[in-house]
């Protein structure tokens, strides 16, 4: 019996499947896409039903070289791709060249060859591009009669076993799928792409998702602008019963109707009106509460909660998700693949997997964690059910068995996913929870707690606040044994004033659960689509949130305003719906994309003649202020937007518009310097080399000041202290750099003693070092405060800390928040949730005993 060639994506598993076939098959890798659209024309054949033309990637000329001779002596060819539309795609183009006759690629010297006419001297006539390409030369390199598709969800003997029992044939539906979308794709590149070069700046790029979630972030942006915070007050009453603990309430009615209280005045009101009032308990209502176990992830929840967890962005979790899935080493037992294919959106978990998961279960955390049956979740409606949720291969292979073959995050990966799916299969965590109605007088107050009966789940994966589940938290407040009608004492009262506030920047996490409840994209594209909007510079990570750039936002308005319809959040999820119409069968891709290009047509032609161009300028209305008869025009150049007069060069007024960055006076003011030698006020002018403080008395007076790298801030002069330096004894100097202010050796470069500035705050996490202010060295460069033994402490918080104690729980500081709605200092402590606006001291209202407790 001769040899069969298997072929995969990835040279990892092609090593793990290898183990599994033994002698009488070769697997090689194709490393992914082996043919694609031509990169320098549209390749797409419009007049005759948009018939694409692939070829071969430059790329891959010596891969598909190996696999036709591989095949050209091989009794079977099985493909074995990933099971999703690009894996069906890469079989396919590999089934049309190894089906197809030899393809011969030109030598190097017959490139040369080529390149000149034929001679090998420079200046001669080139051959057309064709003639570069491959040439098919001969019989098929094999039939297609023994080319077969094999398909698996883990690499495990069992699953590679049967897959190569039951060889299948190509699926064309998923091939017209992903042959839909990548024609649209170019399509809307290929199009738009140089009308923003046109319009815009060269470089620049639009895709049909891409730009729908930049739309989506840019729009918040423009939600969070136009907010307006509404004032609002909170009651809140400190208690005591005939038992300890003292226990909080909170204010919830009125006359048995809710209330909301908007301003002091109501609030002072209250307070007057509950202070003397008698305190009774009007009801105790306690109830059992059962948290119920997630599913096992798939794609999206996985990059949500891996960002919450870990920090890991959408591509990075997916580099590594693969990497598992592929295979990693394990010491002696070789290339082990770790977990299911990354690339799902099923929540369905095979027989046997649940058969061992359930044992493991019951052996490692006892009878009571395992429910009688199963436990089996509902996907979403357009789920490929064909696939697994993302799980172990083998549950029985803990993390603490892996951990010492694995990098670190490696592991943290695979842990999370391991307790994920061990979690799936076990009991709720059972709670009991008690709420207490009070009554002071026609208000109504309300304290809730709630305390642990039995962990479940919880035991093995712990749901925190900001998971993609929206768990409720727990109010793990201890509360008195207390009875109806029992007369309570009132310690304290204090109202507490709040502003509503603007829905948050997307992070990684939040964009991604926005994307896929509105349908747009495919979690298999979450990451690319992320990162290219990142890697366009049209969006920033500040802090964690994205914020668009000045680039993005005028990018996105340009494209939304032209092409309304083709970015449009609906129109966008009705074309993924379409896409898995085409994987069903039942709608011809085709038809999908002649109904999405007439209309595209339209908008692209419309574009053309009327989208605004920043390069011949955007009239904004506004008068010169230089010349008074020019119109100012925004524009852009190289070192970005600017506005300037419509007489130029007549008359060279302009004015940056770049945005102020953060953490140069923020929450007050922009700094106005002033000229040294003039006394006049400085602005900033670009140059050559980039921006740059100018004297507005040029040209008679021509003082020009560096400016900080990164900010708008310009350079301070170095400040003598009197101190001497402790490693050399020179004298040390006060300096301003990029990441902020510090004291430096005047011996420098000889003398490397640096030291932060402290704000004299010992750190809360370490206790050992103390708190300084700092500049972020990544995004926009806002100032935050951490630990100085950084690295070995790695305590930061973005409010400004002040040193005095905590009037609640004694914490030796407290932190100033600054925002839309003013200034509120607040406690950073666990547990503690003081907090007092700055102008408006709330303070609370002490009682004096009284007097005795009646039961």
């Amino acid at each position: 019996m001769g040899r069969s060639l298997v072929i995969v994506e990835s040279p990892a598993k092609a090593k793990t499947i290898n183990k599994y076939l033994g002698r009488n098959y070769s697997v090689k890798a194709s490393y992914g896409h082996i043919m694609d659209l031509p990169k320098k024309v549209l390749g797409i054949d419009i007049a005759h039903g948009f018939e694409p033309t692939y070829e071969v990637s430059p790329s891959k000329t010596e891969v598909v070289a190996g696999l036709q001779k591989a095949a050209a002596t091989a009794d079977a060819v099985y493909l074995a791709g990933d099971p999703d539309r690009e894996g069906e795609a890469i079989c396919a183009h590999l089934a049309d060249v190894l089906s197809g006759p030899k393809l011969e690629f030109p030598q190097e010297g017959e490139k040369n060859k080529e390149e000149t006419g034929g001679t090998g001297k420079k200046g001669k006539k080139k051959t057309s591009k064709p003639a570069k390409k491959a040439a098919a030369k001969g019989k098929p390199v094999i039939a297609r009669k023994k080319i077969f598709r094999v398909m698996f969800n883990e690499i495990t003997p069992k699953a590679i076993k049967a897959a190569f029992e039951h060889p299948g044939e190509i699926d064309t539906n998923l091939v017209d799928a992903q042959q839909a979308r990548r024609v649209l794709d170019r399509l809307v590149g290929y199009k738009i792409s140089p009308l923003l070069w046109d319009k815009v700046r060269r470089g620049l790029s639009a895709g049909r998702v891409q730009t729908v979630a930049l739309r989506l972030i840019v729009d918040r942006e423009v939600e969070i602008r136009a907010f307006n915070p509404v004032e609002y007050w909170t009651i809140h009453a400190l208690l005591a019963a005939g038992e300890p603990p003292a226990f909080e309430a909170k204010l919830t009615k009125y006359k048995g109707e809710d209330l909301e209280v908007h301003t002091q005045a109501e609030a002072d009101a209250i307070v007057a009106a509950t202070r003397s009032a008698p305190w009774k308990v009007a009801s105790v209502a306690q109830k059992e509460k059962r948290r119920y176990a997630p599913p096992p992830f798939t794609t999206s929840k996985l990059q949500q909660a891996s960002y919450n967890r870990l920090r890991y962005t959408a591509k990075r979790t997916m580099a590594l998700a693969q990497r598992l899935y592929e295979g990693v080493e394990l010491g002696q037992e070789g290339s082990v693949a770790l977990i299911t294919y990354m690339r799902t959106d099923s929540v369905r978990v095979s027989n046997d997997a649940l058969d061992q998961v359930r044992g493991l279960i019951g052996s490692s955390f006892g009878q009571n964690y395992l429910p009688e049956k199963p436990n089996f979740y509902k996907s979403k409606k357009d789920a490929q059910e064909a696939h697994e949720a993302i799980r172990p291969t083998d549950a029985a292979r803990t993390p603490a068995d892996v951990k010492p073959f694995l990098s670190e995050d490696l592991f943290k990966l695979y842990q999370l996913i391991w307790q994920r799916f061990v979690a799936s299969q076990m009991v709720p965590a059972v709670f009991d929870q008690t709420t207490i109605d009070i009554e002071a007088g026609e208000y109504t107050f309300r304290a809730t707690g709630s305390v642990q009966k039995f962990d479940g789940y919880l035991a093995v994966y712990q749901v925190s606040a900001e998971d993609d589940e929206d768990a409720e938290t727990d109010n793990k407040a201890l509360l008195p044994r207390v009875v109806e009608g029992e007369t309570l004492r009132l310690e304290t009262v204090r109202p507490e004033q709040h502003f509503t506030e603007p829905p948050p920047r997307y992070t990684e996490a939040t964009l991604v659960k926005e994307l896929e409840e509105k349908g747009i994209g495919r979690p298999s594209t979450y990451a690319s689509i992320i990162s290219t909007i990142v890697d366009r510079e049209y969006v920033t990570k500040d802090q964690g949130r994205f914020a668009p750039t000045m680039l993005g936002e005028k990018v996105s308005v340009l494209l939304v305003k032209s092409f309304e319809d083709i970015f449009d959040v609906g129109f966008t999820a009705r074309m993924e719906e379409e896409l898995d119409e085409i994987e069903e069968g039942k709608l011809p891709w085709k038809k999908s994309v002649k109904e999405f290009y007439g209309r595209f047509a339209e908008d692209l032609e419309q574009a053309k003649g009327e989208m605004e161009s920043y390069k011949a300028g955007i009239p904004t209305g506004q008068k010169c202020e230089k010349c008074g008869k020019g119109e100012l025009l925004e524009r852009i150049s190289r070192h970005g937007f600017f506005l300037g007069c419509s007489r130029y060069p007549d008359c060279d007024f302009i004015r940056d518009l770049a945005p102020e960055l953060p953490g140069e006076d923020e929450g007050g003011e922009p700094k106005t310097e002033y000229c040294d030698n003039c006394g006049r006020e400085m602005v900033i002018k670009r140059g050559r080399w980039g921006a740059f403080l100018a004297c507005t008395g040029y040209p008679e007076c021509k003082t020009t000041r560096r400016l900080v790298a990164g900010t708008r801030r310009a350079h301070q002069p170095d400040e003598l202290l009197d101190e001497k330096c402790p490693e050399c004894g020179s004298q040390l100097v006060k300096k301003h750099g990029q990441y902020g202010e510090f004291i430096g050796c005047t011996a420098y470069p000889k003398c490397k003693f640096i030291r932060s500035k402290t704000l004299g705050i010992k750190c809360p996490k370490c206790e050992a070092g103390e708190l300084v202010e700092r500049v972020a060295r990544k995004g926009r460069r806002r100032v935050f405060y951490g630990c100085n033994k950084y690295p070995e402490c790695d305590f930061t918080t973005a409010h400004l800390p002040i040193l005095e104690p905590c009037p609640k729980c004694g914490a030796p500081f407290i932190v100033e928040k600054r925002g839309k709605m003013g200034a509120v200092r607040a406690c950073l402590k666990e547990g503690c949730d003081w907090k007092v606006a700055v102008t408006e001291t709330a303070a609370a209202v002490t009682l004096e005993p009284a007097g005795s407790i009646k039961a």
